[in-house]
């Protein structure tokens, strides 16, 4: 082999695996994107900064995923029984920077953990109603 034809192949090689990670990525996020429960919304927890992700709904939790990542399994998860809203508020002068234009601040609380998630205004209606929707803890049974 000559002296280009190896450096030649690494890179290739490299190339051709950058193309492959951004197509998982793709394949991993339209994945994501189709499920029903899942919206896109950006997390803050206990005072990190900001992260895109998405977040999906389940029977009894919230799952958000990271929107940079190859991992099938969520970042976070929040117990529905365990998850309290708190209010909304728009994004201040620094979180505008950080969030997707358009979007609300929902305050929840988690095990007297803070989390802030930036969603759009219908997303954010969709939380508050499966929250609502969710069962009282020590009254009746989850059906």
């Amino acid at each position: 082999m000559n002296v280009i034809g190896f450096p030649f192949i690494v890179l290739a090689t490299v190339f051709a695996l950058l193309v492959f990670t951004l197509c998982l990525a793709g394949v991993r996020r339209f994945n994501l994107r189709r499920a029903l429960g899942t919206v896109d919304a950006s997390i803050c927890v206990a005072g990190n900064s900001w992260q895109m992700g998405v977040c999906r709904y389940q029977d009894n939790d919230l799952e958000w995923f990271r929107l940079a990542s190859l991992s099938v399994r969520p970042k976070h998860t929040f117990r529905r029984s365990s998850l309290e809203l708190i209010g909304r508020r728009q994004p201040t002068e620094t979180e505008l920077v950080r969030v997707p234009p358009e979007t609300v601040i929902v305050e929840l609380r988690y095990e007297g953990l803070d989390v802030l998630l930036a969603m759009r205004f219908d997303a954010y209606t969709g939380l508050s109603s499966w929250l609502e929707a969710g069962p009282v803890i020590g009254v009746g049974t989850w059906r």
